[in-house]
């Protein structure tokens, strides 16, 4: 990866937003707190504390290992289903600690959804992978509803022209990165406030790679999202702010054309900069 496009990337893609106002001026939907997360005895997480803001995109970054995907996953509980994990600290949303023992974590993972690295829909239609979970959380009346529900969300996915006419073929016949933009349209279907997504083009080649972006970009005006990402250009075109991780603390966190234009940290001025990961 060349240095200077990177940055040249941070700060093309910066010229053409509006100016972000001051952080105490964004409203906070998670509050994370001294978050430390195990796996036995093997720590993943140490002591993380950020925010992350509404209807903005933040980026994750760092080296393989260094806690990216687990801090991911602490925010909707998906690393519940890992035997041996244990998470401490405060994770709020909204002012809810989502470890408190009073949280539903299935109402939990409604509103906060999760894409993956590997697309995986279901051997189902392309309309079943989209109504399974408003079958499932009873989300629509009538079938006319749930059509209706199931085109919406394709449409948010960028998805719809591309499947209108084939929508009882098996996903499985559609390409890397159509799949990966339905699994999008599925997490959307539910109508949650925050997507998760880890590493959700890594698979694909650059022109469903840009498609994905286009899509982060245009989502966020409806939705919260956290993207991991190993790929520095593309968090410098996507996101809004970035946090970047070693061996599992939060080195720096701050605006993105900031962190790779201005970093306060050596750390983050090296890894930016091709001299390590």
């Amino acid at each position: 990866m060349s240095v200077s496009s990177t940055i040249e990337a941070a700060v093309r893609v910066e010229m053409k937003r509006p100016p972000l106002p001051p952080r105490e001026r964004l409203q906070q939907v998670f509050d994370i707190q001294d978050l430390t997360a195990t796996y036995g005895s093997k720590p993943a997480l140490k002591d993380v504390s950020m925010a992350v803001y509404k209807n903005l995109v933040t980026a994750v970054i760092g080296p393989s290992g260094c806690g990216k995907s687990t801090f991911l996953r602490t925010l909707n509980r998906m690393n519940d289903v890992l035997p041996g994990t244990r998470a401490e600290g405060k994770v709020l949303i909204d002012g809810e600690d989502v470890y408190a023992p009073t949280v539903d974590v299935v109402q939990l993972r409604r509103r906060v959804g999760m894409v993956f690295q590997k697309s995986n829909p279901f051997p189902k239609s392309i309309f079943e992978n989209v109504a399974y979970g408003l079958r499932i959380n009873r989300m629509a009346a009538s079938r006319s509803e749930l059509s209706g529900r199931v085109e919406e969300s394709l449409k948010q996915a960028a998805l719809w022209n591309e499947v209108k006419d084939r929508l009882h073929e098996s996903a499985l016949a559609l390409s890397g990165g159509q799949q990966q933009r339905l699994c999008i349209a599925r997490a959307l279907a539910i109508q949650p406030d925050v997507l998760l997504m880890d590493e959700p083009a890594s698979a694909l080649d650059p022109i469903a790679t840009q498609r994905i972006e286009e899509l982060v970009y245009s989502l966020k005006t409806s939705y919260t999202i956290v993207i991991v990402t190993h790929n520095m250009q593309q968090a410098a075109r996507v996101s809004d702010h970035t946090a970047f991780f070693w061996l599992g603390k939060l080195i720096e966190y701050e605006r993105t054309d900031r962190i790779f234009t201005a970093p306060r940290e050596k750390l983050t001025e090296d890894y930016v900069t091709g001299r390590f990961g």
